[in-house]
């Protein structure tokens, strides 16, 4: 089961630069007016080897009749609802205020855990006037700055700690899980009917019909595996209906089940930047990906139309391109079992166990063929690689300065790994250790 953080309280707390630090990156929209977090933001973090979603939302104003903010406080209480654990942000510049008794009012009706999170407490002065903040009730204050980090690691810690202990997976059922994603009404209801061959969801022109995730087992024709079909992932700029938020959120946790997601595109369209980041979310979380492209019988085609219609598709997807692509359509049945027997390679491309010897043997032909450059006058030997016991492809570099290892000669060696052996469809990790 995927753990997800929901970010939560009353407008210009410091919620959005919070989140921008948990998750290493600056996408929420930050700025010192109130309100300005309008949509929501997704993202994943990493703590002491611990992954986590996150969300990002709305500033919390109660009985407004804005209708932006009446959107944002009934998707907070979605957020609430989904998530693991809530950390509940507040001022340390202003104390109390009955927006914060507002919102705690609603928190201490879950019995989700909360981190009472106390922002701008970035001064001995600070920290003692936020004492206050123990009187909401909270078992659990911590005092942070948002914008320069500090306190940050120790909230980290206490997420961890709430999180359960990881225990290998006791899939019984080792059959692969297939998450079907895409934007609204590109037809990932469609392409499971034409798998399942009847009208198990409901589909119909208009976009987002499909609420939730719904699983469906196919064991036929040799083929054993469950179908996660998703809610269209929508623009966020378009999520204004509380359904489609609920059905993000489920959305980015079915990418969690799955071993393999599909990313069903519309030829019509082509890839657009939400395909791309519904694609990064699935290469964060380490998930083999195929892309679909549907609708495929309304394209006029010459020789030249896939090929043309694949560099299209890679020239965005880069560094990533190993990716199989299979051209269907849901409609007419076409290539429909392609594209599953592609997500069932790419499973087991996910499993591909390579023998140490093996590996060195490559890792020396390999360096021949391009050494390491020098860092600053230092000359970089990599003495051996071996496979990691993971569940996503990992290797690790032995070399004698691994900070030295820069990223272009990282792409060398994931490229030469990919050119001697399948790991198409699948994120691979290279990590470069001391010897």
């Amino acid at each position: 089961m995927s753990f997800t953080v929901a970010i939560v309280g009353r407008p210009n707390v410091g919620k959005s630069t919070l989140f921008n630090r948990l998750i290493g990156g600056r996408t929420a929209i930050v700025d010192d007016f109130s309100g300005v977090t309008r949509d929501r933001n997704y993202g994943v973090s990493e703590w002491t080897g611990r992954n986590f979603n996150v969300i990002d939302t709305g500033g919390w104003v109660p009985k407004s009749d804005d209708v932006f903010e009446k959107a944002i406080r009934e998707q907070v209480h979605i957020a609430i609802e989904e998530a693991s654990l809530v950390l509940f942000m507040v001022d340390a510049t202003t104390g109390i205020t009955d927006l914060d008794d507002s919102v705690t009012r609603i928190l201490r009706k879950t019995n989700k855990p909360v981190l009472c999170t106390v922002n701008k407490a970035d001064n001995r002065e600070r920290r003692l006037l936020a004492n206050e903040f123990y009187s909401l009730g909270f078992e659990e204050v911590h005092f942070v700055s948002s914008i320069s980090g500090s306190g940050t690691g120790e909230l980290l810690d206490a997420v961890v700690a709430h999180m359960p202990e990881e225990v290998e997976e006791e899939e019984l059922d080792e059959t692969p899980k297939f998450a079907i994603l895409g934007q609204p009404n590109v037809g990932k209801s469609s392409f499971v009917n034409a798998l399942i061959g009847e009208e198990r969801h409901i589909v119909t022109d208009i976009a987002g019909t499909t609420r939730d995730t719904i699983h469906t087992r196919y064991n036929l024709y040799n083929r054993d595996f469950t179908l996660i079909d998703t809610a269209g992932i929508r623009k966020k700029a378009k999520v204004h209906e509380n359904l489609e938020f609920y059905s993000v959120i489920r959305a980015i946790r079915a990418i969690d089940i799955a071993d393999v997601c599909f990313l069903i595109l519309d030829a019509e369209s082509g890839i657009q930047m939400q395909d791309l980041n519904i694609l990064r979310q699935m290469e964060k979380k380490r998930k083999g990906v195929v892309i679909l492209v549907n609708k495929w019988d309304l394209i006029e085609k010459d020789n030249d139309t896939i090929r043309e219609f694949e560099e299209q598709i890679y020239r965005k997807t880069a560094p990533f391109t190993d990716i199989p692509i299979v051209f269907i359509s849901a409609l007419e049945k076409q290539r429909i079992m392609k594209a599953i027997d592609t997500g069932i390679k790419v499973f087991k491309n996910r499993e591909t166990r390579i023998i140490t010897s093996v590996l060195n043997k490559w890792l020396e032909t390999v360096l021949a063929k391009q050494p390491p450059p020098a860092h600053r006058g230092n000359m970089i030997k990599i003495k051996y690689v071996t496979q990691l016991p993971t569940k996503v492809p990992s290797f690790a570099f032995f070399c004698n300065h691994p900070k030295d290892v820069k990223q272009p000669y990282r792409n060398y060696l994931e490229n030469q790994l990919r050119a001697a052996y399948n790991f198409s469809g699948v994120p691979i990790n290279i990590f470069f250790r001391s010897k």
